[in-house]
């Protein structure tokens, strides 16, 4: 019997984080990269730290000649994402930071295993584990924990880019305790909030007055209450921020762009990567189905595994765990979402429309849990399949 009654808490950081800036730049890399070829194979990943910049990793294009070509506007599209996020400072400033470019083509024994030939279907850009998750507990089919440290962040990122707030600074980081009762969230316990200020003076007292507002819009009614402990930039001034604080890569808020640890995770990074790489778009599709199964009522929660081999194109495993909740036989779920979809890196592609620029707008806040764009962004977050899902159980 699962417990009932229970704190838990996730994070969250903003797109100013250091690794979220990394991550956002490898995003716009591909995105700008899948602009001009829809096929184009991206492994871009990211270094940030005082004043420098370096970008590395694989692309493969369908014509390798014209590599040089597109390498010569990376600096431009580095520029632009750190500028968009909003770094000014000194020592991390959008106009003077060093850019080292160390991207090159794709290896061929990698392409060769992924690609179609000869008969053979298109293969996963490695081997892994990829799981998706949905929970009744929010709108979003989300865990509430992280999908309002999100939110928090979210909205303190828009009132500093309006420039209602221009004390506060792009880097920071939200943290939430909630409290289950019966299973679902009723309150928050404590709340940690560290925001970095662009003026000195001011205290975590003047930094609480800030944010309370935004905070208290933000969460349900009745979840702050007077037991609620706030810790608002606990450690005092928090004036440096980004990677002249610390040094950013991509790939190291994995938790952070999923679950909040309320689900497993196969340990693959998302941003920088193309969706024939598995790591990314089989998790978008586990968590697709997952969010369908609980939008069709069959479970109130639902945890979808995949496996892939690299450059095989089925996937070797399809599991499903519904946490004693499920409304149908597990085994049942398991063939409704394996006939519901084609999971192959393509089929996954083809079905989600995932061969769009659609990415750097997931490098912060979360890859799941959000709207569907109207250009098929974050198409994974739609649940129509779920009469799909009903018939065939």
């Amino acid at each position: 019997m699962s417990r009932l009654d229970y704190t838990f808490t996730s994070e969250s950081v903003s797109e100013g984080h250091p690794d979220k800036v990394c991550d956002r730049i490898s995003d716009s890399v591909l995105d700008a990269l899948l602009a001009e070829e829809p096929e184009a194979r991206v492994a871009c990943e990211t270094f940030a730290t005082t004043n420098r910049v370096v970008i590395g990793g694989e692309v493969g294009l369908s014509d390798q000649s014209k590599l040089a070509e597109y390498m010569e506007s990376m600096p431009d599209i580095v520029r632009g994402a750190i500028k968009d996020i909003g770094y000014e400072q000194d020592k991390f400033h959008w106009e003077t930071v060093e850019i080292t470019n160390l991207l090159h083509e794709q290896s061929a024994h990698i392409a060769q295993g992924v690609d179609e030939a000869d008969g053979k279907d298109e293969g996963a850009g490695d081997q892994g584990i990829m799981f998706g998750y949905a929970t009744n507990e929010t709108e979003a089919l989300m865990p509430a924990p992280i999908q309002y440290s999100h939110a928090i962040l979210r909205r303190l990122a828009e009132v500093r880019k309006n420039g209602t707030e221009p004390a506060l600074g792009p880097d920071a980081k939200a943290q939430l305790s909630v409290i289950y009762r019966g299973g679902q969230p009723v309150g928050v316990s404590s709340l940690v909030l560290s925001t970095q200020h662009l003026d000195e003076s001011l205290s975590s007292a003047d930094v609480r007055a800030i944010v309370e507002p935004y905070i208290r819009e933000t969460l349900p009614d009745g979840w702050l209450s007077d037991a609620t402990e706030w810790w608002i930039n606990p450690t005092g001034k928090f004036v440096i921020g980004g990677p002249d604080g610390d040094a950013g890569l991509t790939g190291r808020k994995i938790i952070v762009d999923t679950y909040g640890g309320a689900a497993p995770h196969g340990g693959g990074a998302f941003s920088g990567k193309d969706p024939t790489k598995v790591d990314r778009s089989a998790a978008y599709a586990a968590r697709y189905l997952a969010k369908n199964v609980v939008a069709a009522g069959l479970a109130d929660k639902c945890t979808i595994q995949l496996s892939y081999a690299i450059g095989v194109a089925k996937p070797l495993s399809i599991y499903a765990n519904t946490h004693g909740t499920s409304k149908v036989d597990e085994a049942a779920i398991e063939r409704a979402v394996s006939g519901a979809m084609d999971l192959t890196p393509r089929g996954i592609r083809t079905h989600l429309g995932l061969n769009k620029p659609i990415y750097a707008r997931t490098a912060a806040y979360g890859h799941f849990g959000r709207e569907p764009d109207a250009d098929g962004g974050f198409s994974w977050e739609r649940t129509d399949l779920v009469d799909a899902l009903t018939k065939a159980v």
